[in-house]
């Protein structure tokens, strides 16, 4: 089950696909379908058959979107966060071979499309919340546990 968190950049994201699949998107699809249905014949009609499967996902993905936004809850910094590794936390981390990376902690919606950025329910983050600089977290992967070092937290880097 994913945490409903969201930061607030993720959030504003989600509503801007929102209103542009609703607003923009949604009213021109539905021109096309129109027009492509006044052609006559739909069973042959490739313009109708392709903008009415395009109708379909942009109404399922705007009642995704309405779901999901309805549920989720967004997460602002607050300054006794500092310190610790918490929701919204940018991390450097390394480990014993000098391997190092950096990420965002981030909710479940905002991680697609986005290499630096890992969901709040993974076993790295979860490993490392309330982790401090200096701290080592044990990640249980497949392979066996690794150690990893945190290095760095920021929660005011820009993306």
């Amino acid at each position: 089950m994913k945490t409903k968190l969201i930061t607030r950049e993720g959030y504003l994201k989600l509503k801007q696909e929102l209103d542009f699949l609703w607003r923009e998107e949604r009213p021109e699809v539905t021109k096309k379908v129109t027009w492509a249905a006044s052609l006559g014949d739909r069973s042959e009609n490739a313009d109708y058959q392709y903008n009415k499967k395009r109708l379909r996902e942009i109404d399922r993905r705007v009642r995704y979107l309405t779901k999901c936004m309805e549920q989720l809850r967004i997460v602002d910094y607050s300054p006794q966060q500092d310190g610790k590794v918490f929701f919204g936390a940018w991390v450097e981390i390394e480990n014993d071979d000098g391997e190092t990376k950096r990420f965002r902690i981030v909710g479940y919606d905002e991680i697609f499309g986005r290499k630096d950025y890992i969901s709040i329910d993974s076993p790295m983050a979860r490993a490392l919340l309330k982790k401090e600089v200096g701290d080592s977290a044990v990640v249980n992967t497949p392979v066996g546990d690794a150690v990893w070092y945190v290095n760095e937290i920021d929660y005011h880097q820009t993306p």
